[in-house]
Formats: structure tokens, sequence, C-alpha cells
């Protein structure tokens, strides 16, 4: 480990040599800076903040935590959020709807079992909730636009022994908590149909028992009209579609994957090479998207995703202990060097196409970008290489650190970047705006104006060097926020910290 000093010196010599080489934003990225203006207005210390949700009518927030609790903040001014009380339970998610406050809880023994939702009058003591029991590993939940519905995304994720099924638990809660109804959605229809799935590309592990088993939903995104939702299924690099008068899973919808060798889609491959170098590669980038939500512009519903990567485990490999086909790789020595992708970490199980031992194409975890899709799951916008242009333009010091830390800058480059996690879009004077967070490098908020799908336009990089490591984005439209004003709160892990800002118009 590098001593303060000798980490501080690599600082300066990194942004020094890079002078010449930062690479500002694309000549072709369409911006708006100005539009509106974040501005940290208050914050709360915790362990581990993951997500948080808000009830307008007793203007509490909730907010999750690694620390197996969960903390209750008063914002009724929302520069000073006050402690109220914490739940001692271990949860991942939390909404509030219609003055009915959900927390998604796993198995505290064995997250491969069952776990449970946790309802309560938000407006209440929060001691006795109605517990209602959900798939295994609960681990995002929303309501729909009515609150009719509780969507729960149960990802079953594969343990040591015991391999669950990933579902959606579909609770009604529209007559109340105590009459609370679950329904689960299954994708065991989609057991006979393996070879279709992988056909039209959808992402199955070659071990997996059933598809029922292998496809992990992690976010779900619903429809204005409540009607559909849309559920990434991440180490599957796909979004399934449910029907939610059905009940059922109409389609799974496979992402497709980034070609990093086009312009505009480079990035930066190594952690080895002491500077930053953003560049074309040979190199297939898959979604694997973590957050996403809907929106609507020009009467249409649009799906806007942050493409993390994610992995299982054992799953990678890092290109340089790869046999690379000669004819696609002619030069696979010099290309498998520390300096240029030979650190990248890419997927073991794809790639050998033709089954003869060697890899014909590489295919890396994450996208390193958001991407905004049409309901049927159509490409409409790639982000490409901004989202690295820009942390490199504005925070060259931070540039792919792991956990905001200035001693660690570039070594997540060999592995997802800057980690865009989070997303969410809001509504602040008439224009749609979307919140993309970064889980890595300064971490933060990238924002852009949504008001053109196609094109979407930078607006503000908002960060703080006091919170690291962005996992939950929660939005406040002004008519539900205490001041009046529209509020971006963000749960920041690694710092354990819950910073709420501001969102000044200009317009």
């Amino acid at each position: 480990m590098k001593s303060p000093k000798t980490g501080n010196l690599f600082v300066v010599l990194f942004i020094v040599m890079n002078l010449a080489f930062v690479p500002w934003l694309q000549s072709c990225t369409k911006t708006n800076e100005g539009n509106i203006h974040l501005a940290e207005i208050g914050r709360h210390d915790t362990v581990g903040a993951e997500i948080s949700a808000y009830d307008p009518a007793t203007n509490r927030l909730f907010v999750t935590s690694t620390g197996d609790h969960v903390d209750v903040l008063d914002l009724a001014d929302p520069a000073n959020p006050a402690l109220v009380k914490t739940l001692s339970f271990h949860a991942t998610s939390a909404a509030v709807k219609n003055g009915i406050l959900a927390i998604a809880v796993p198995d505290p023994i064995d997250d491969t079992n069952n776990g449970r939702v946790y309802l309560y009058d938000s407006a209440s003591s929060l001691d006795t909730p109605v517990i209602v029991e959900v798939g295994a590993l609960p681990d995002m939940l929303t309501f729909t636009p009515d609150g009719r519905y509780l969507l729960v995304a149960n990802e079953g994720q594969r343990g040591d022994i015991t391999d669950p099924e990933g579902s959606v638990s579909m609770i009604e809660v529209g007559r109340g908590i105590e009459e609370a109804q679950e329904q689960r959605v299954t994708f065991e229809r989609f057991n006979d149909l393996r070879a279709e799935l992988l056909e039209k590309g959808v992402r199955i592990f070659p071990d997996a028992a059933s598809v029922a088993q292998d496809l992990e939903p992690e976010y779900i995104a619903v429809s204005p009209d409540g009607t559909t939702a849309w559920i990434t299924l991440q180490e599957n690099n796909s979004i399934a579609v449910l029907d939610i008068p059905a009940a059922a899973f109409r389609d799974i919808i496979p992402l497709g994957y980034k070609d990093h060798n086009l312009p505009d889609n480079a990035m930066d491959a190594s952690d080895r090479d002491n500077k930053i170098n953003i560049a074309n590669w040979p190199v297939f980038g898959m979604y694997m998207p973590d957050g996403i939500s809907a929106f609507e512009a020009n009467g249409q519903t649009y799906l806007i995703t942050a493409n993390e990567g994610d992995l299982r485990a054992d799953e990678e490999i890092r290109v340089k202990a790869l046999t690379l086909d000669s004819s696609t790789f002619p030069k696979a020595s010099t290309l498998q060097a520390d300096s240029r992708i030979g650190r990248l970490t890419v997927s073991s199980i794809d790639g050998d196409v033709d089954g003869d031992g060697d890899f014909d194409v590489l295919y890396s975890y994450g996208a390193r970008s958001f991407s905004v899709w049409s309901a049927d799951g159509t490409q409409v916008f790639e982000s490409g290489d901004d989202l690295e242009q820009i942390t490199a333009d504005r925070t060259p010091a931070l540039f792919n650190a792991n956990d905001g830390s200035r001693d660690e800058l570039d070594n997540r480059s060999d592995s997802m970047g800057p980690e865009p996690e989070g997303v969410t879009v809001g509504v602040v004077n008439g224009v749609t705006y979307a919140f993309i967070g970064l889980e890595r490098a300064g971490s933060g908020v990238i924002v852009y104006d949504m008001s053109d799908p196609s094109q979407p336009a930078f607006v503000e990089y908002a960060r703080s060097d006091l919170d690291v490591s962005s996992e939950g984005l929660l939005f406040i439209p002004s008519e539900d926020s205490a001041n009046r004003m529209p509020l971006l709160v963000i749960s920041n892990e690694t710092s354990g910290t819950v910073a709420v800002y501001q969102i000044e118009g200009t317009k």
C-alpha cells in the first residue's frame, strides 16, 4: 500500500502527465449547461446508505443501510435532516405511496430462502408492520402510479448450494395493508424456451438448472399508466416485460452489446498505463443495467438504464490470460499488454464462438454509459463514452478511482470504469431531467436534459468529496418537498452519507 505522501505524489504526476491528453467533452455531445443547478444543502451521516424513500404527508425520509438498520429522518427542513428513530433490521429497499411504507427484507439467515416485505402506515409509530412473504432476496420494490400494487423484484441470487428462482411479487395494497395479498409472477413458462432465448441473445449461464432459476430480477420501472413494468435482469443482459393486469411476463428482451471499437464508444481499459487513455478497443460491452426508470416524452414511453455491469463468482478472466483467435486478433500479444487491454476483465463463458478453445469475441461487463430505449426495447440513444469523458474533464484526479480515493485513481479502468448504477428522472419547470449516479470515479450524479430522448443534452456533474459511492437516487418534486423546491436525495454507500440537493432552475 502506498503511503499518503507517495500517493499524493502519484496523483500530481498523473495529472501533469495528462494535461495534454485529458479529453474534453465530445464536440458532438449536446449540452444544456446552466439549465438547472444542483446545490447540496443538507447531509445525514449513517452507515452504508443505500436506498431512500420519502413520504410527503409526514416529510419523513426512510433510508436503508448496509449496517442492518433503516434510518427514519425528518426532512421538514431539507437543509437539516433530523434522525427520528432507527428500525433495527437489514433491508435492501424502501418505497412510499399513499401513506404506505414498504421495506424489502431478505431472510436474515440465508438469502436463498424467501424474503419478506414489511408494510407500515408511514405516519404511525412504525412499531408493528404487516408482514408479507415474497420470493428469495427481495432486492428492490416500487408502487404502481395509482398505488394499487407494490411490485417486488425477487432476485433469487444463486447461493453456494441453492439456486432459487427469480420472480416478481405483486402485492395488492389498494384496500389497505391489513388486506394485502401477494401474487408471485415466475419465469417458469420460459423453461421450455431456453434454446430460443439463447438464440435471440438472452444471456443464460451454461450450468443453470433452469431458465427460471437463472433469471435474476434487479430493478423495476413502471409505465405512467400502470399497466406495464420493465425489470432489469442484470447478469442476463436483458429486460423482462411484465403485463401487470395479466400478472404475467410478456417477453424477455435481450439488450445486445456495445461495440467499443466504434467512434464515440471508447473506454479506458487499463489500470496500469499511468494515464487517462480513453480509446477504442476490439471489445464488446454487455449493457447489464442495474437501475432503470420510465418517463414520457412526446406522448411515448421511454426507458433509461444505468449500464453498470455485474458478474457472478468465478466467471471473469483477464484478457491477457486468454488464448485469442489469431485471425480475429492478429496482434494478440501487443493487445494483451497490461498497458492496453491485458488487464481488462471479460467473460470467460462468452466469446468462444466456434467452440475451438480460443476466444473469437471479447465481452466486458457493463457499458460505462446510460441508454434510452423505446417501450419495446429498441435503443434510442447510447451515451457512448460521455461518462468517462465528463469525469476525465471535470475530476481528472479521481478518474475511475475506487471509492473516491485519490490514491486509487484509474484502478477501476480495467473493470467497469465509473460504474453508473442508479438512475431516476424528474420534471423541473416542465422539463424532464435524468440523474445518473456513479458508484466509482468521483461519485455524484450526472444530469441530462431528456426533452429529446434521441439526443439528451448534458447539463451538470454534481458531486462532493464527502459523498462517496452513489447508490440510490430519489427525486422529490417541488409540490412534495417541505421547502417547495425540487430536491434530489443521494444515498452514498461507502461514505455512509445521505446528501440532499436542492435543484435550482434558471429557466
